[in-house]
């Protein structure tokens, strides 16, 4: 026995409850990981390849627990859970590329979404065109609009699913004198919806229909240049169905040419009509088309299946949600959702290779391999809960027993080099 056994054991025994100490400091840290102190034997070389005695041991390594926390909800939006595999991606305040599992972000002043550390969250930024989420686009910071909102956008499509009561009877009078003489009323037959200018100003525009004949009814508007509340009558006459379908007819006749001549047309509202729409702005350039090409007339009351338009008036965001796939999207005040952008996770061929760094953050070593980056709930990449955020996956208890028992190892430790110190004393007091 000599005095190494023993002081390699002391600094072994140390370094471990240095270990134990940081894994219960940091018990209620989002997102930590636990580290374990791993140990091995030092023998000492002799000739022939035998080895020699044991000289102590050494910590072999800290190795990091990548297991699952437990996931806790909190309620905040831009909070945000891993579960299973992956890191979050963060730029830091000195470009450098950074990992973390804590999922507790924030809004800085220019809207980016990053961590308390300041560390800017990347993802995949909506289309510019489109405004769509496309896969594969290149990586960068995630940011809300927060200040400015989304603009206005002019009415260009109607599209209208409705069906028309085959066992109506034809009207008679007029829809287009003041006031109409048509039985039934106009309204019997009738919806309505609000468009929009390019400023946003909302324009009410309301449809009829009124059976006009055997399998004919005539759509009427009453937004036309102008302004004007009387219903005029579409230009391209009367819609026409097929007696044995109930769908709009392939072909209608119309009289066409000067003098008139019964002429065999396409039925025009297979395609979409032009509306001349106006508003206190004036009238809207291009002008809305509308789609009646799902209309039908089956031996059923009147009813509405779709009615839209795709203008919206100007928007303040007024929440966030972030779904399981990562996907941020932003809800207005005019009641459009928008997304502003994907979160990207990355994972590591060897995550044990990470090397830690203050803020819970991790950096890719050459021993963490390259990251490979990827949508939540794509391939090997966990899902995300919003409103939540993963705890760190300390258990406490364990750790408290590890730190008394890496007491007594220190204890222990501190008796050999006692023992040693006697049996020098006894050596040197020999006579």
């Amino acid at each position: 026995m000599s005095f190494q056994q023993g002081l390699s054991g002391l600094s072994a025994s140390s370094q471990n409850l240095d270990v134990i100490g940081n894994n219960i400091a940091n018990a209620n840290t989002t997102g930590m990981k636990a580290s374990r102190a791993e140990f091995a034997d030092l023998y000492a070389s002799s000739l022939g390849g035998n080895s020699g005695a044991g000289i102590g041991v050494t910590v072999a390594a800290v190795s990091q627990q990548f297991s699952q926390g437990n996931i806790s909800s909190t309620g905040n939006p831009l909070d945000v859970a891993i579960n299973n595999s992956g890191f979050f991606q963060l730029t830091t305040a000195s470009g450098s590329m950074a990992y973390t599992r804590d999922g507790a972000f924030k809004q800085d002043v220019n809207g980016n979404i990053v961590t308390n550390a300041g560390a800017k969250l990347l993802g995949i930024g909506p289309d510019p065109t489109t405004g769509a989420i496309l896969p594969g686009g290149s990586l960068g910071p995630l940011s809300l609009p927060t200040g400015s909102g989304i603009p206005a956008v002019a009415t260009t499509t109607v599209t209208a699913s409705l069906n028309l009561d085959a066992t109506a009877v034809a009207s008679t009078g007029s829809a287009v004198v003041s006031p109409p003489t048509l039985v039934p009323p106009l309204a019997t037959y009738g919806t309505a919806l609000t468009a929009y200018d390019g400023q946003g100003v909302p324009i009410p525009v309301s449809l009829y229909f009124t059976k006009t004949g055997l399998n004919t009814w005539q759509p009427y508007t009453n937004d036309l240049v102008g302004g004007t509340s009387t219903p005029q009558a579409l230009a391209s006459g009367p819609m026409e169905f097929n007696p044995a379908t109930g769908n709009l007819a392939a072909t209608v006749t119309r009289m066409l040419g000067a003098p008139p001549v019964a002429t065999v047309i396409a039925n025009p509202y297979l395609t979409p009509q032009t509306l001349a729409m106006s508003s206190v702005n004036g009238a809207l350039a291009p002008a809305p088309t509308l789609d009646l090409s799902k209309v039908s007339q089956f031996g059923t009351s009147f009813a509405v299946s779709t009615l839209s338009q795709n203008g919206q008036k100007p928007g303040k965001l007024t929440s966030i949600n972030i779904d399981a796939s990562g996907v941020i999207m932003g809800s207005y005040d005019n009641g459009k959702q928008v997304p502003a952008g994907q979160i990207q996770l990355a994972t590591f061929a060897n995550v044990q290779g990470l090397s830690p760094m203050s803020g819970g953050m991790w950096v890719g070593t050459p021993s963490s391999g390259t990251p490979v980056s990827g949508a939540p709930g794509t391939g090997s990449f966990g899902s995300l809960t919003s409103g939540a955020l993963e705890d760190s996956n300390v258990d406490l208890t364990k750790a408290l027993v590890d730190m008394m028992t890496a007491q007594r190892s220190y204890q222990a430790n501190a008796q050999t080099i006692k023992t040693q110190d006697q049996v020098m004393s006894t050596l040197v007091n020999l006579r």
